[in-house]
């Protein structure tokens, strides 16, 4: 079963002003502002712990993303005008170094959110890369390019050679990287040979906002999160609620269309904020597989007071706290994971224990920790 809805999506609630550094401009970028997923909610955080910074990106399709970013000064690339590339950016693919490399950019301290293009902007001013991730397609192409074979997958690396040139000179311009975990942290040392700081990213779903009902659905769903990718890892999690007699799926962003599902599972897309803050008061628990660079949706969950059932490994080991907010699966399996459904008791968790841990996420300390690093390197130091 499939459920398309639309609505609007709000911000976090309002924190507390923090001093800004001196007369320093701050301006932002990231990479495109065409989906609504993590990456993008965490850009809207910037926008709002930094109002009057222009944000600069490489195509802006205001209707498929969230829409506050329409009261942002959202200043696109050339390739904005190509209709084709604004609805999916990765048909410009073999443009956006060579766009991205040349775009012109306001003076002051760049704050570039990146996994893979806004970090190769020319700054006038240093450059702090808030870092997803080193590009996955570059240097992490069996999981990004997971849906060819192998061979496929090898020839597809070899080809990105240039890209992977141009991408490790990009990285050498920023004065300072932060990493949203110690797993991209460790990454990005791989990768660039950069030692960069953790600030983890808020969850971006304030808890406390309206809450409407998702019609068709009764309590005591197990929830996943995630775009239809490859390496989301949605095809695993709906095999093992398969594999669990009794357990019931909501996929957000929709269930792989490889095979015909049981009705035990439901796949949604096009949700409102306040269709997802149902979903998220109303399930079990948050569900997901994947080798994510940091992952909000447990996070988001924790605000709920929902425990996760996650991979152990990535982002999951720093969001996550084991028998008191996660259950941990050791192996990428679906049998692991059905044996951890089925071993699965709500009742287990308390939910104000489970809210207390996800506080360490707050919408507050991420911005204080932004504007406190943007005065250090205003001050001249934070390098990386």
């Amino acid at each position: 079963m499939t459920i398309f809805a639309s609505g609007p999506t709000e911000l976090s609630p309002a924190v507390p002003a923090v001093d800004r550094p001196g007369r320093a401009g701050v301006v932002l970028a990231h990479d495109y502002l065409t989906q609504r997923g993590g990456g993008e909610r965490v850009a809207l955080e910037l926008a709002r712990h930094f109002p009057d910074a222009p944000l600069v990106t490489s195509v802006y399709d205001r209707d498929a993303t969230f829409p506050e970013f329409a009261d942002r000064d959202v200043r696109a690339s050339v390739l904005n005008r190509v209709a084709p590339f604004r609805r999916d950016p990765r048909r410009a693919f073999g443009l956006l170094a060579l766009v991205m490399g040349r775009m012109p950019v306001p003076a002051g301290v760049l704050l570039a959110s990146s996994s893979g293009w806004a970090h190769g902007l020319r700054s006038h001013g240093p450059k702090i890369v808030y870092c997803h991730n080193p590009a996955r397609w570059l240097y992490q192409p069996d999981d990004y390019f997971s849906m060819l074979p192998p061979l496929a997958r090898r020839a597809v690396g070899r080809a990105l050679a240039p890209l992977r040139a141009w991408d490790r000179r990009a990285a050498r311009t920023a004065h300072t990287y932060v990493a949203n975990s110690t797993s991209v942290a460790r990454r990005i040392e791989a990768a660039y040979g950069v030692q960069a700081r953790v600030i983890h990213p808020p969850a971006g779903l304030d808890a406390s906002g309206p809450v409407e009902p998702v019609p068709g659905l009764e309590p005591g769903f197990f929830l996943t999160v995630g775009r239809r990718r490859g390496y989301k890892n949605t095809q695993l999690v709906c095999e093992a609620v398969e594999r669990t007699p009794g357990a019931r799926l909501v996929a957000v962003g929709g269930l792989p269309g490889s095979r015909t599902w049981s009705d035990r599972l439901t796949g949604v897309s096009g949700i409102s904020d306040a269709q997802l803050r149902w979903l998220y008061t109303h399930c079990s628990a948050v569900v997901a597989m994947s080798h994510e660079d940091f992952g909000l949706s447990p996070v988001e969950g924790f605000a709920f007071g929902k425990p996760s059932i996650v991979l152990r490994a990535g982002g999951y080991l720093d969001s996550g706290l084991e028998g008191v907010a996660t259950v941990y699966v050791d192996r990428e399996d679906a049998g692991a994971l059905a044996a951890a459904l089925a071993g699965f008791d709500p009742a287990a968790f308390d939910a104000a224990a489970v809210r207390a841990h996800g506080e360490r996420f707050s919408s507050a300390q991420f911005g204080r920790r932004l504007h406190e690093l943007v005065a250090e390197v205003v001050g001249g130091g934070a390098r990386s």
